[in-house]
């Protein structure tokens, strides 16, 4: 029912900054919570950062706070993740989905994601 396209990322110094993009399209995103999230080769998934459906509230990981900025323009259907005073450590397939409600489970989960992009932070 929706599908998510990440772009923005590619290869940066250590320090740089990148500007991730999630377009969603299929159905408006504007109701639902967003999250980013990111894989390094070998590791398991790791949360990033979350907003709100209106974007008023945040939350981050803590080996990202003070670092990124997660963002969205719901009149884009779109959200951001800002990454600033990147490290080598950040280097990962970042992916961004939507936190709906599963009602096999009652929970809220997220349930769409998109197929992420290359995020890689040289030395």
């Amino acid at each position: 029912q929706v599908q998510l396209v990440e772009s923005g990322g590619g290869l940066v110094q250590a320090g740089g900054s990148l500007r991730l993009s999630c377009a969603a399209s299929g159905r408006t995103v504007s109701n639902y919570a967003m999250g980013w999230f990111r894989q390094a080769p070998g590791e398991e998934r790791e949360f990033v950062a979350a907003i709100s459906r209106s974007g008023s509230s945040t939350s981050y990981a803590d080996s990202v706070k003070g670092r990124f900025t997660i963002s969205r323009d719901n009149a884009k259907n779109t959200v951001y993740l800002q990454m600033n005073s990147l490290k080598p450590e950040d280097t990962a397939v970042y992916a961004c989905a939507v936190k709906t409600l599963r009602l096999s489970t009652q929970n809220y989960e997220y349930t769409y994601w998109g197929q992420g992009t290359q995020v890689t932070v040289s030395s």
